[in-house]
């Protein structure tokens, strides 16, 4: 594989990641700080749910959007299958249960020891939810940036809705499969590494502004 082909699977595969973090934060950031507000005992049942979905298999999102998104589909009209759309909409659905769930506990947290502290203090509602958003920055900062390494690193929605077609839908995961099944592992070694080497970035990123926190 050709060095310009690398450097383009790698940017093909940021942007994808990165449109699908930004999508599933329009939706998650605001539903999260709904929840925190709530108290009953329903958002605790919704919380589980959130909870229990973040480890859902990526195949099986990539399946459900699939016969969405097919022809005989019920969405087949808006002609989204084997599109960088497809992926980026499939990658935001699977980030958004761990969005909604590391941000949940952020805001709960932060309510309690900021919030609640700034209302006794005599801020109205409004000032005390601006300082709680404040010193929720850093944490869903973090929060964003793991959910960017869960979107980078899968490969069943990819690879099933993508359709892993050349200079279109590649993306390093699926790269990495088809490389090893044609047997150039040499390939598939140096998109690895630099699969690792972003993730390991973002890992150390998210181990300094959690130390700072602290």
């Amino acid at each position: 594989m050709a060095y310009g082909e690398i450097v383009e699977i790698t940017i093909r595969s940021l942007a994808i990641s990165s449109m699908a973090t930004v999508f599933s934060t329009v939706w998650s950031i605001p539903l999260a700080l709904k929840l925190s507000y709530s108290n009953y005992k329903q958002t605790k049942i919704l919380m589980s749910i959130f909870n229990a979905m973040i480890g859902l298999p990526t195949v099986l999102v990539g399946l459900l959007l699939y016969l969405l998104l097919s022809k005989s589909g019920p969405l087949g009209a808006l002609g989204l299958l084997y599109r960088p759309e497809s992926i980026i909409l499939g990658e935001s659905i699977l980030i958004t249960p761990l969005i909604v769930s590391l941000a949940y506990e952020e805001f709960h947290k932060a309510r309690e020891e900021y919030w609640e502290v700034a209302y006794t203090l005599g801020a109205d509602e409004i000032q005390a939810s601006v300082v709680m958003l404040k010193e929720s920055i850093s944490g869903l900062i973090v929060t964003l940036l793991i959910s960017f390494s869960r979107a980078l690193g899968e490969l069943g929605v990819a690879l099933m809705v993508g359709g892993n077609i050349r200079g279109y839908t590649r993306v390093f995961t699926t790269t990495i499969a088809l490389e090893i099944s044609k047997g150039n592992f040499e390939t598939a070694i140096i998109l690895g590494l630099i699969l690792l080497a972003i993730i390991s970035v973002i890992t150390i990123i998210v181990r300094v502004l959690g130390g700072e926190k602290d």
